[in-house]
């Protein structure tokens, strides 16, 4: 592969719909994005070459190499036994990519607790940093927000929290192009003395790294209405807060358009209001995002939704992209010496 192009491994197997829509969302890509990425694509060699060949891909592209892994994780399967037990399987041979210097990053719809474990067990943690953190872009009245860490460390001390809050600043500055993120920390008051142990140590923290517009506590009904640009919690809190809101969105979708049929009046209206519904939609659409960044490893690695059709998948790997051309990791490390962090204790 040309030496300029920024070289991103795909987990083949990885999500609801592989290896059909990994497949797809490469095709996509390449047309997309030209000669900006070449792809190491970890999967069952023969099988991924006849998918290419039915999408009109020549698999001998100079952009693509495909890499044989002929195991794959399942997305019930526990993490750190199927990491170990299947050692070949493509979200394992794809961190071994990055880690063997071949690519600069990983993107994987599958499994993200194996994308995790593989993610820290091959390639560890940036310096200064302990646990990894997932960043979730979520969307809101007045925009776009970062909610850190999503589901990566469920278990975290308060300096933990403290790195998220310097990680998500970063990111919402990248993906969000803000140059002075509101960063506010979940908790069960805004009070300075609200929430546990855990929360209000990491208060006193956050609160004293000088690069860091910390809004305070926030509670949870200020997550959606623009009043807060980055949300720091544990894993085990966020993931809780990621799932819901994704299934009241649909649970919401679902009542408007039962009662919509309920009077012809009522569908009139909906017809009328249908460009409004598909704007809202394309909002609130995790697949035009492209996926989370895990971030604190030393690689860049993006995990998209499990449900991700090709176009997701797409912009999963332009995301990925992203985090290597914009240095994330060195930045993230600069930050945490620029903000000594370990001293602030």
């Amino acid at each position: 592969m040309s030496e300029s192009r920024v070289v991103i491994a795909v987990d083949m197997m990885g999500g609801d719909h592989a290896p059909s829509a990994m497949l797809d969302g490469v095709a996509e890509a390449l047309g997309r994005f030209g000669d900006a990425y070449g792809y190491l694509l970890a999967g069952p060699r023969e099988e991924v070459a006849r998918g290419l060949v039915e999408r009109k891909v020549d698999p001998s592209d100079p952009r693509l190499e495909l890499v044989e892994a002929p195991q794959s994780v399942g997305m019930d399967e526990h993490p750190v036994k199927a990491i170990r037990e299947k050692p070949r399987s493509s979200i394992v041979v794809a961190m071994d990519m990055v880690k063997a210097g071949r690519a600069g990053g990983v993107f994987s719809a599958g499994n993200t607790g194996a994308a995790v474990g593989a993610a820290f067990l091959k390639w560890r943690m940036l310096e200064g940093l302990s646990r990894p953190g997932i960043a979730t872009v979520l969307p809101g009245e007045k925009g776009p927000w970062v909610l850190m860490d999503s589901g990566a460390t469920v278990d975290c001390t308060p300096m933990m929290l403290a790195h998220f809050a310097v990680m998500g600043d970063l990111y919402a500055r990248q993906a969000l192009g803000l140059s002075a993120p509101r960063v506010g920390l979940l908790s069960n008051g805004t009070e300075e003395g609200k929430g546990n142990r855990q929360v209000q140590e990491a208060y006193s923290l956050i609160q004293r790294i000088p690069g860091i517009h910390f809004l305070g506590n926030v509670e949870g009904h200020d997550l959606f209405r623009g009043k807060v640009d980055v949300v720091v919690c544990d894993g085990f809190v966020g993931n809780i807060v990621l799932k819901t809101s994704e299934q009241l969105s649909k649970s919401l979708s679902g009542m408007i358009r039962e009662s919509v049929m309920q009077r012809f009046f009522w569908k009139m209206g909906a017809l009328l209001c249908k460009g409004a519904f598909r704007e809202v939609k394309r909002r609130t659409d995790a697949s035009e995002v492209g996926g989370a960044p895990l971030l604190g490893v030393k690689g860049c690695c993006v995990i998209g939704h499990g449900n991700f059709q090709g176009h997701g998948v797409a912009n999963g790997i332009r995301a990925v992209g992203e985090l290597i051309r914009t240095r994330m990791n060195e930045r993230i490390v600069e930050a945490v010496h620029q903000y000594a962090l370990d001293s602030l204790n």
